[in-house]
């Protein structure tokens, strides 16, 4: 029995290889056949179909991002006029404030007793212009009697005037101190928001401690700091985009001030452009990226996703006529801003290039490829 099985097993495996044998045969025949009798004008024998691209021109904005820093266009920075130690903060970073709000308090006690005293100083002065007078009253009926000279008619009047001369001063003394004793309730200037407020109770202030800033709300300027090496270009009336963290446009505006001077320290010249904020978006001291457009030229653009990255550099595919065939090369290229979903090529390729936007991953350079050309994409800028 197992001699009989094992001549069945045998004769199966035999007839299962003529049988695949027979198969291979058959399949590449026909090929043959069908590679001799192919279609004229089909695709070449192996060609790649991908779809294909004409690379057109564009109108390319010339740009460059800078960081920069919202600030009032309406602020006034709030320093005590008086030394003293703060007693009391009637306000928050926040509040919104009229002009003539009481926003801190500074211990008057010192100066109102400096008031008190010059007032008691001239009260006395008043008792003595009053002896004054009378002593001049007497003195002129004295001499219109003939009983005192001439000599002492002018000692009493001139006693008088130097009690009225004194009596004026000290009563310039009392309002400037009165003045200056209102000077320690510090006040906001204008309507506005009150901002940081680094002091506190207790704190000893001078005249160039900085107590806060009220700064009106709505319209805001961006202060933009641009290199040096680029300042020489900076120009009033150049166009400005202020952009969120996305990308997206915030406020488009125009320079309207451009520093004559270099800043020391950073190197940078300080630009400035009006922001609208209307609906208060934007706030005070807050950092935003800022777009410059220098100008703008003609040049080649590419969609986004047909640009391949490798170690760094980026690389694209063109379809090239070559040898009566057409053959995928590789393209080293510089690319530039985007613009829209494509990118804004500096060098590596030139408007009515056939770039390859399909299958880029699959692709090696010289592989032979047959060309699928895109429609132009309707939304694309007239030529």
């Amino acid at each position: 029995m197992i001699s009989v099985r094992r001549s069945r097993e045998g004769f199966r495996q035999r007839h299962n290889l003529r049988r695949h044998v027979a198969i291979v045969l058959g399949v590449l025949a026909g090929g043959c056949e069908k590679g001799a009798a192919g279609p004229a004008g089909g695709p070449e024998m192996g060609a790649i179909p991908v779809q294909v691209q004409i690379v057109r021109s564009e109108r390319i904005a010339e740009t460059t991002e800078y960081l920069s820093v919202l600030k009032s266009r309406h602020s006034a920075t709030i320093n005590p006029q008086v030394e003293g130690q703060i007693v009391r903060i009637f306000v928050k970073s926040g509040d919104r404030v009229t002009a003539g709000t009481q926003i801190l308090q500074i211990d008057p006690r010192k100066q109102e007793a400096t008031v008190g005293s010059q007032e008691a100083a001239r009260a006395a002065q008043e008792a003595n212009l009053q002896f004054a007078r009378i002593s001049l009253e007497r003195a002129q009926k004295l001499f219109d009697a003939g009983v005192i000279s001439k000599q002492d008619l002018d000692s009493a009047q001139t006693n008088y005037s130097n009690a009225t001369a004194q009596l004026k001063a000290l009563d310039e003394q009392v309002r400037q101190q009165r003045v200056e004793l209102h000077y320690y309730g510090v006040m906001a200037p204008m309507d506005g928001i009150v901002g940081d407020i680094p002091v506190r109770t207790g704190d000893r202030v001078t005249v160039a401690t900085l107590l806060t800033t009220i700064d009106e709300p709505g319209a805001l300027e961006a202060y933009i700091y641009v290199p040096a090496d680029q300042g020489k270009n900076l120009k009033v009336g150049i166009p400005v985009k202020l952009l969120d963290e996305s990308g997206n446009k915030v406020s488009e505006s125009r320079i309207n001030f451009v520093s004559p001077e270099v800043d020391p320290e950073t190197q940078t010249v300080l630009a400035k452009a009006p922001v609208e904020n209307a609906q208060t978006r934007l706030r005070v001291a807050q950092q935003i990226r800022a777009q410059i457009t220098w100008g703008s030229h003609e040049g080649p653009v590419v969609p986004v996703l047909s640009v391949v990255r490798i170690n760094g550099k980026f690389f694209g595919f063109v379809a090239a006529k070559e040898n009566n065939g057409t053959f995928a090369r590789q393209k080293s290229l510089v690319l530039g801003n985007t613009v829209g979903n494509d990118f804004a090529v500096i060098q590596g390729l030139q408007p009515g290039d056939h770039l390859i936007t399909s299958g880029t991953q699959f692709l090696q350079d010289g592989m032979p490829v047959s060309e699928q050309i895109q429609a132009e994409n309707k939304s694309s800028p007239a030529k």
